[in-house]
Parts: C-alpha cells; structure tokens; sequence
C-alpha cells in the first residue's frame, strides 16, 4: 500500500520552480524516483532527496505541479515549507515576466517581515 500523498499546487514553470527550490537551499535532482516507505518509489520531474530515505517531490499533473511524498517520513512543517517555495516562486516569475516584457528590475528587497518588495520600470 502506498503511503504517498499529493498537495496540488499553483506552480506551472518547471524551470522557475527548480530555480527556487535552489535558491532556497535545496538540492534538486531531475527526473527520478521519490522514495518513500519501505522502499516505495513513484517518478516525479523534480527531486528533493532527503537523508532519511523520504524524498520530496514535484510532479507534473496537465499544466501545473504537485507535491508527492510519503508525508510520513518527511521531517518538514509542509505548510512553512510550501509557503516559502509559494513567496519565491511567485516573485522569481514577476521578475521573469517584467524581463520578458522589456521592464527594468529597479530595486527587489525583502523587508522585515519577509514580504518582498520588487520596483520595475521602463521608459516610454
């Protein structure tokens, strides 16, 4: 019996989201198995291999990911964890976007309560 569970999550750029899960300090593997209890594995795009055997994964469900992992075993606040990818991924895609649009990145700060600021421009 499988003990993976699945969060659906509002991530669609797969590139943007290994990005962010680096920048958070992850490793990330592509392509490969999830492992969870008792040696169970499911395949997911991106891989958080975890020291105990209980990886994280992301898996690619239509146009968006989802979480997969034996919640279990992994030794994580999830809500924490999935609220610090969220805060990332989202200003690293409005910095993607701004760039693709021709906007200049004028300033980006995190103030103190965590919230980041991100001031573009572009000259008309």
């Amino acid at each position: 019996m499988s003990h993976f569970t699945t969060i659906a999550i509002e991530i669609k750029n797969g590139d943007l989201l290994e990005q962010t899960l680096q920048e958070l300090g992850y490793p990330v593997k592509q392509n490969t198995l999830v492992r969870g209890y008792l040696g169970d594995t499911t395949q997911a795009e991106y891989v958080i291999p975890m020291p105990n055997a209980y990886d994280i994964g992301f898996r690619k469900l239509g146009d968006r990911y989802e979480l997969i992992a034996d919640m279990w075993g992994i030794a994580l606040n999830v809500e924490e964890f999935l609220g610090a990818i969220a805060q990332q991924y989202a200003a690293k895609t409005v910095l993607h976007s701004a760039s693709q649009q021709g906007f200049a990145i004028e300033q980006q700060e995190v103030l103190a309560d965590g919230t980041v600021k991100i001031v573009i421009g572009r000259w008309a």
